[in-house]
């Protein structure tokens, strides 16, 4: 008898998606929207959970409009999000190249990045206020790279064919970042914001069906605090760290996404993760996290392994150099199989082609999982001064891990988990199927598809924070703004307080013998093991198994130390692992149902005769919302996966040619 896995509900009809050309949408869509009065907005209060570029944004604007905003963030600085760590570039059609670029091609090269699994509407929306980031974060005083003649410079990335990314050398992120900052940084001088650093989300809490506050614990003295709004926003990033080793930092994790699924917002598209393909690779077992190197390098590296394997196993036992190995012997398989968009196809694409090789037999480095990247030729034909002038910063980070100069040695990197496209469901106004509760940024589903191309991150982000949830939000908040002060003293808050106490002391509590790394990594291994670049029907069974052992073998033996009162790092993590012991378990169920390949969802079973993803699009062109309908008032972990339903919301393409993508 075959398992239940899960129930499947009804269709998800209304995107709240406005009718009407494509092109006219979100013109329209703000027309219609409700407004608040500004001396009402005094009256309105929006808590925002992180504070990343895309929370960072939505709060310093959300200020600024008058509304009341408290801003949650782990750190010890809203400047230390992990945006910060973003390098190569935020795309925008400005068309400065005069290369032919427009606002539709973006939205084209979007959807066909995201290997048509994205919605038309969000997706166009997107490109349409690209341009308008970047005049606000030049206005902010980013420092974009400048030709001469002092225009804005623009560099191209994976799966495009023009030159559209802004960037400030590597250090994209982070001078972005500093930009979003200093107008948050305005708001809490004016006292419209206020800042809740060392703060986690830990609960949301739900009144009257609507999103109504959280429950957060002051991650310095240990207490659990009780906050009311009228509405909240998350934009509190992916869950990359779900595979324990990833792009993302240590801290980055995916709990207040995962208590606002257990709460009624649904989960779209779980199984959507990103493998980057040019990152450092694993040099040791006691790693906590992989390094990213900037997608931009591909502009002017090359890709390329021995075409023998003989020079492969002499590379891997460190008897041969790379240098040594003559230009007729080297295979530039991205060039070699993609010679339309070579060296810059897509990241999906990408690590597939670098698995492979590896694969079969031709990786490098002493585990036989890197392959070079190469900048002899991009030296010979700029000079060493311009290479240095793009990417020093990156080449400087490179030999500080590796001990290698890759202005003499090509660098080697491999592929690792990086973005994920999944995230909370949510309408074309970003709210969730919460009323009040909205998710931007990579918290969200929204506009990426199966697979994001590089620098539109950034590009999303911002959109969200600045030019969309400023407006939506409003909508929603003009009709709420007859509820009037919200009471704290109801059951709902004191369940959710009761719920959030009682699970950190049974952490406490629980005399158990591993810690909670030990769970984390056992976790990490059979997601990228079972549920990582490729993945088949046997493997994903093998891991939906594997992962409900884990996690019932994580809630009798975990052992955290400390106390509740405090700081205390591994009651932290302890959370945050037990949200990632059933969202990996959704993860793999999403990727089992969904019998095809599109983007970074690989199933062997589902390729073309040449290896390449192959969709069904008969069968599985919609979004895949999961609904949760255990019960979230549980403490000690009893999650039944049949409990979930699944919800389709069909995806229909007007203005895009549906069709198998080729980057050839």
């Amino acid at each position: 008898m075959t398992e239940i896995l899960y129930t499947e509900g009804v269709k998800i009809a209304d995107t709240k998606t406005p009718a009407g050309p494509l092109e006219g949408k979100w013109e329209k869509r703000k027309f219609e929207a409700r407004l608040v009065n500004p001396a009402n907005r005094r009256k309105l209060s929006v808590i925002v959970v992180g504070t990343g570029l895309a929370g960072g944004a939505a709060a310093a604007s959300l200020g600024e409009m008058g509304y009341n905003v408290k801003a949650f963030f782990y750190q010890d600085s809203a400047r230390r999000a992990h945006s910060i760590a973003a390098q190569g570039g935020i795309n925008a059609a400005k068309n400065y190249k005069n290369d032919n670029d427009s606002t539709y091609r973006l939205f084209y090269d979007t959807i066909k990045g995201g290997d048509f699994r994205a919605r038309e509407s969000n997706v166009y929306r997107l490109a349409e206020v690209s341009a308008n980031i970047i005049d606000q974060c030049v206005a902010q005083g980013v420092p974009f790279a400048r030709e001469y003649g002092g225009y804005l410079d623009n560099r191209s990335f994976g799966g495009v064919q023009v030159s559209r990314t802004f960037y400030a050398r590597g250090q994209t992120g982070q001078q972005l970042l500093i930009g979003a900052y200093q107008a948050l940084q305005r708001q809490v001088a004016a006292g419209t914001v206020e800042s809740y650093s060392r703060h986690e989300m830990m609960e949301l809490i739900v009144k009257d069906g609507k999103s109504r506050g959280i429950i957060a614990r002051d991650m310095v003295t240990g207490e659990v605090e009780t906050h009311i709004a009228d509405a909240v926003v998350l934009a509190t990033g992916g869950y990359g760290n779900v595979f324990f080793l990833s792009t993302n930092a240590m801290g980055c994790n995916g709990s207040a996404i995962w208590r606002a699924y257990r709460k009624g917002a649904y989960f779209a598209n779980p199984c959507y993760t990103q493998i980057h393909p040019t990152c450092i690779p694993q040099h040791g077992d006691y790693q906590s996290k992989l390094t990213l190197m900037s997608e931009s390098l591909r502009n002017d590296g090359r890709i390329w392994v021995p075409k023998n394997l003989e020079d492969a196993k002499k590379l891997q036992a460190g008897t041969l150099r790379p240098t040594e190995i003559k230009e007729e012997d080297r295979d530039y398989y991205l060039e070699r199989r993609y010679p339309a968009f070579g060296n810059l196809v897509p990241r999906d694409v990408a690590s597939r082609a670098a698995k492979e090789r590896c694969d079969a037999g031709y990786g490098v480095n002493n585990t036989g999982l890197a392959v070079f990247l190469d900048f002899s030729s991009a030296i010979q034909r700029l000079g060493k001064d311009v290479v240095e002038a793009r990417y020093g910063n990156l080449f400087q980070m490179y030999e500080k891990i590796v001990a290698e100069n890759p202005y003499k040695t090509p660098m080697m990197i491999y592929p690792a988990t990086h973005y994920t496209m999944g995230g909370i469901w949510v309408d074309y106004n970003l709210m969730t199927t919460v009323p009040g509760l909205y998710a931007i940024g990579e918290a969200n589903f929204s506009d990426h598809g199966a697979n994001r191309l590089g620098a539109s991150a950034l590009m999303q982000g911002l959109a969200d924070g600045y030019f969309v949830l400023p407006y939506t939000i409003g909508d929603y908040l003009a009709a709420d703004i007859r509820t009037g002060k919200i009471p704290t003293n109801t059951p709902e808050f004191d369940e959710a307080e009761r719920v959030v106490k009682e699970r950190l002391a049974h952490f406490i509590n629980n005399k158990g013998t591993h810690s909670v790394d030990y769970f984390h990594k056992k976790l990490g291994k059979v997601m990228w093991d079972k549920v990582g670049m490729a993945r088949n029907a046997e493997g994903l069974k093998e891991a939906i198994k594997e992962i409900r052992e884990i996690r019932e073998d994580f809630w009798k033996n975990v052992k955290v130390p400390g106390e509740l009162t405090g700081m205390n790092v591994e009651l932290e993590k302890a959370g945050r692992v037990a949200d990632f012991l059933e969202l990996g378990e959704l993860f793999a169920k999403d990727a089992l149902e969904r019998n095809e390949s599109c983007g970074g969802h690989f199933r062997e079973e589902y390729q073309t005769p040449d290896g390449e993803a192959l969709r069904d699009d008969k069968n599985y062109a919609y979004v895949a919302a999961w609904q949760y309908t255990g019960n979230p008032k549980e403490v000690v972990n009893t999650y039944n996966p049949s409990e979930e339903v699944m919800h389709k919301e069909p995806l229909v393409f007007k203005d895009i040619e549906l069709k198998q993508r080729s980057y050839k």
